[in-house]
């Protein structure tokens, strides 16, 4: 492979670059909150009657499956490394990518316990949610599962090792970009989050990916 298709460490990103990312985010996250994430649970839940593709699909994305490949990359890497084996560009994209797969997986459930949100549905303890009894807004800090709804920890998973690769491997950047994609429109399909849910998801995802790659 040539090294022209592997892009070098990036540093730190600018401060419009950060002011661009969140105004951006915090824009969108706003308007689908406001005009986007109520009429499309209630099209989700009457017309589509959740698609067994789409739930299969979000299945896939829970945090075992991302967590244990990306746990599988880590201790191939540390067996290469033990055995002698250079690590060349690939594998360091891997590697990061492996890395920001677990950091994104912890750091969203901190999010997800500060935003308090309320789900779309009703899944567990009579939780109070939109299709349910029309509950819906953010409950900062409360706790509990009828509370994590915001952001996506499926599409943040996603998103992070696929922001890794757009920026290390970018010759395949429209392959990176498809799982997480895949997975939010899934999500929304089978109502299991908002649209919101999977915008923040993935803006969250990018901000894990972006601090991943300034050390690794």
């Amino acid at each position: 492979m040539r090294m022209a298709n592997v892009t070098s460490r990036p540093g730190v990103p600018s401060t419009p670059a950060v002011l661009i990312w969140l105004g951006s985010g915090a824009v969108l996250i706003t308007l689908c909150v406001l005009f986007v994430d109520r009429a499309a649970s209630s099209w989700s839940h009457a017309d589509l009657h959740r698609p067994a593709l789409a739930v299969h699909i979000t299945r896939l994305a829970g945090w075992r499956y991302p967590s244990g490949a990306a746990a599988l990359v880590l201790v191939a890497a540390l067996v290469a490394r033990i055995t002698g084996r250079e690590l060349g560009p690939i594998w360091r994209a891997a590697i990061a990518a492996a890395v920001a797969t677990l950091f994104a997986t912890i750091a969203v459930t901190f999010v997800k316990y500060g935003c308090g949100r309320e789900w779309p549905e009703t899944w567990v303890q009579n939780n109070p949610s939109w299709i349910g009894n029309h509950a819906y807004g953010f409950n900062p800090f409360h706790g509990g599962e009828g509370y994590e709804s915001c952001p996506s920890g499926h599409t943040t998973r996603m998103a992070a090792p696929g922001a890794v690769l757009w920026r290390r491997l970018p010759r395949w950047r429209v392959l990176w970009v498809l799982p997480a994609a895949i997975v939010a429109v899934s999500l929304v399909a089978a109502d299991f989050h908002f649209v919101g849910d999977c915008v923040a998801g993935a803006y969250l995802g990018v901000g894990c990916a972006a601090l991943v790659m300034m050390v690794i």
